[in-house]
């Protein structure tokens, strides 16, 4: 009896210390899109040879590859079940593995505030400037046509299976603001539309991660100073932090919404990345917003209560609505205008500079958090 013991102990210690180390599946906050997975290999792993093992596997499973990035980071996203799972928990290329979560214009009670007090703001004695400046609408789309773009809106890409429309009214908003001739401030930078979200204001991380790594690509295509604005928000997640501080380090200016949650915005995605420029918005009279979130991410507050700017339905339709994702295309166009009178700098010299510029004035912020309103200089 004792030596069959040994014998069995031995044999399964054998076979332990043969399995595979799995790679462990994180764990994301708020709604995942099911099965669905993004990954993200180590540096130097051989992704041709990864993905290659992967489709032998894919081509037999009820799984299939959605996105190959390129850009932002060295991973892909799929639907990813069964055995390919198991590959890939398996493998020793991969560096994480990550659920696909939710994105929203709206992830959370309150957000958008359209019963919010104060009056409207018009900003349109403040547009000007921007010309060659790039600015790119990561949203619900936009309407393009409309009067307060003047010819210098185009389509980019839709990542999600949507429609090349802005069926939501969110992005058409958000873009005006940035740079629309009515009622924005850079009214002569080029806006392109990136649709990530859908018609309801929702989308996948892996879409929003298909449009940054876009991004990155026309931006090496064209040339120009490229802004990225990101009206949207969600749970924290790591994948959709690495691609947006990956453009960053390549040359890509963000601007991104605090949220309006009235939580510390260092616990939600994209916001807390720190390189970014984290946008919390403000009421007509330089006070926080009820709803907008805070926290020492926060880098400057802008006008984000009861903002008029261009809506859907026809080339002249407005929409008052208030919340931090009009405060963030608010600091898109600043940072355009600035860009367009003393050129383009890397985006923590481009950051330096705003805040060195806005002014100390914003009132009811938590302990911790910055109280600079941002300001054209």
């Amino acid at each position: 009896m004792k030596v069959l013991t040994s014998v069995s102990l031995l044999a399964f210690a054998a076979h332990v210390l043969a399995a595979p180390t799995l790679v462990p599946i994180q764990k994301v906050s708020g709604p995942v899109k099911a099965g669905s997975y993004i990954i993200k290999l180590k540096p130097g792993a051989d992704k041709r040879g990864h993905l290659g093992k992967l489709a032998q596997i894919l081509g037999t499973a009820d799984s299939h590859l959605a996105y190959d990035y390129d850009n932002v980071f060295h991973g892909y996203a799929g639907t990813i079940k069964g055995a390919a799972l198991e590959f890939i928990q398996a493998s020793k290329d991969v560096e994480y593995i990550v659920p696909d979560g939710i994105a929203s214009i709206n992830y959370d009670a309150g957000t958008e505030a359209r019963e919010a007090p104060g009056a409207p703001l018009d900003i349109d004695a403040f547009a000007t400037g921007g010309e060659g400046v790039d600015i790119y609408s990561v949203d619900t789309g936009v309407y393009t046509a409309h009067n307060s773009f003047g010819g210098r809106a185009r389509w980019g890409a839709t990542f999600g299976g949507y429609a090349n429309a802005d069926g939501n009214g969110h992005g058409t908003h958000t873009a005006a603001t940035a740079a629309g001739a009515t009622y924005g401030i850079a009214a002569s930078a080029n806006v392109i539309a990136v649709k990530v979200l859908s018609d309801g204001g929702s989308g996948a991380w892996s879409d929003i991660i298909a449009g940054v790594n876009y991004i990155v690509s026309s931006a090496k295509s064209s040339g120009r100073p490229t802004i990225a604005t990101l009206s949207l928000g969600g749970g924290a997640i790591q994948s959709v932090d690495d691609s947006v501080a990956s453009a960053i380090s390549q040359g890509i200016h963000f601007t991104i919404a605090a949220g309006n949650s009235n939580v510390d915005a260092g616990t939600t995605s994209p916001a807390r990345v720190v390189t970014a420029n984290t946008i919390g918005a403000s009421d007509a009279n330089n006070v926080k917003a009820y709803f907008s979130n805070y926290g020492p991410v926060v880098d400057v507050w802008a006008p984000g209560v009861n903002i008029l700017s261009a809506w859907i339905g026809s080339p002249s339709a407005t929409n008052s609505i208030s919340g931090t994702s009009m405060a963030t295309p608010f600091v898109a166009g600043i940072l355009a205008v600035a860009i367009g009178k003393y050129g383009n700098k890397t985006p923590a010299a481009l950051s330096a500079d705003l805040r060195a510029n806005a002014r100390p004035v914003v009132t009811g912020a938590p302990s911790g958090t910055t109280n600079l309103l941002a300001t054209l200089w």
